[in-house]
């Protein structure tokens, strides 16, 4: 009899797990936690940036449990879209996906993927994003956090910045490795040879290299460059412009912690015409001769300087809420 009772309850215990299985296989979409990131590890051997739809996202990241970290793109790549960074970001974060996919910390708790608005509608307004490219984390327990979602703003989408972020969100620490690029390369080798070519066709009148204007030009032109924040767009890689959801275009940035490329480009002639006028000021003074000729020199100098000078103190104001110092321009 006490035999009897053990085979019984013994049964029992096995169709109970069974029956628990089979439940949670159905609330997983058909599919146990071993069978998807065995899935998940499969198709990112193959690619490393995944591509998924409605059905993949409540299956791979909306269902729990998960074991994993997913960083997802969210992008809007079709032409008609007119995202025009979508593919500089999506180029961006396939070099951290690769990176990953080739580097000594790859591990499958953490997976690539990327949602087009075209393919993924429904998981745009799922997760409330009328904007593209954007960056998030999904944890492998509970729901993302406001950290989990790049600010692309502040800190741009380079992929160094990708990676970065990524480490913070997940203590994995992946070395970005990009493939070789020779265009700067044959840049320099091309202008290299310009200028060895130049000088020997000039080598009988070499005068023009003792000519301070030339040098005092290219040392401005350097100086202008770097104010106006080309090494800045060189490291961070920010978009050219912004384009808003309802068509509107933002040239300038609304935060002081980040810029367009097109900002510099804005910032750079600004900076050129202020230092234009105060050369123009300069050789009024030192010139000798027809003084009406050196008071007009004067007089535009000095209207470059406080009209580009009043530009650049109104840019910085709107970027920089609360700066109480104008001249000309609010």
């Amino acid at each position: 009899m006490r035999y009897k009772l053990c085979a019984a309850l013994l049964l029992l215990s096995v169709l109970s797990y069974v029956t628990c299985q089979y439940r949670t296989k159905n609330n997983q979409g058909g599919i146990s936690l071993a069978e998807r990131v065995e899935h998940l590890t499969e198709m990112a051997s193959k690619k490393s940036v995944l591509k998924f739809n409605g059905s993949k996202f409540k299956q791979y990241i909306k269902t729990p449990p998960r074991n994993y970290s997913i960083i997802v793109m969210f992008t809007a790549m079709a032409p008609q879209r007119q995202c025009q960074i979508c593919r500089h970001a999506n180029d961006e974060f396939t070099i951290v996906a690769n990176s990953f996919r080739f580097s000594p910390v790859h591990t499958n708790k953490l997976f690539f993927a990327s949602i087009d608005f075209d393919e993924g509608s429904d998981v745009f307004r799922l997760m409330k994003l009328n904007t593209a490219p954007v960056y998030m984390h999904f944890p492998p327990k509970g729901k993302p956090k406001a950290a989990d979602t790049m600010d692309i703003q502040r800190v741009g989408f380079g992929a160094e910045a990708i990676a970065k972020w990524i480490g913070e969100r997940t203590d994995i620490q992946i070395r970005v490795f990009r493939p070789p690029n020779y265009s700067g390369t044959v840049g320099v080798g091309i202008l290299v040879v310009i200028i060895i070519s130049g000088l020997y066709m000039r080598r009988n009148n070499l005068d023009f290299i003792y000519n301070k204007n030339l040098w005092g030009f290219c040392a401005t032109f350097f100086a202008i460059s770097m104010t106006s924040g080309q090494m800045w767009n060189h490291i961070r890689a920010p978009p050219f412009i912004h384009k808003s959801p309802n068509g509107h275009i933002a040239y300038i940035h609304g935060s002081s912690q980040g810029q367009f490329v097109v900002e510099t480009y804005i910032v750079l002639v600004m900076n050129g015409a202020v230092a234009l006028g105060m050369i123009l000021m300069t050789e009024a003074a030192a010139r000798k001769g027809d003084v009406k000729k050196r008071k007009i020199l004067a007089v535009i100098g000095a209207g470059f300087v406080a009209i580009f000078f009043s530009l650049l103190l109104s840019m910085f104001r709107t970027k920089a809420q609360g700066y109480p110092y104008s001249l000309l321009f609010k």
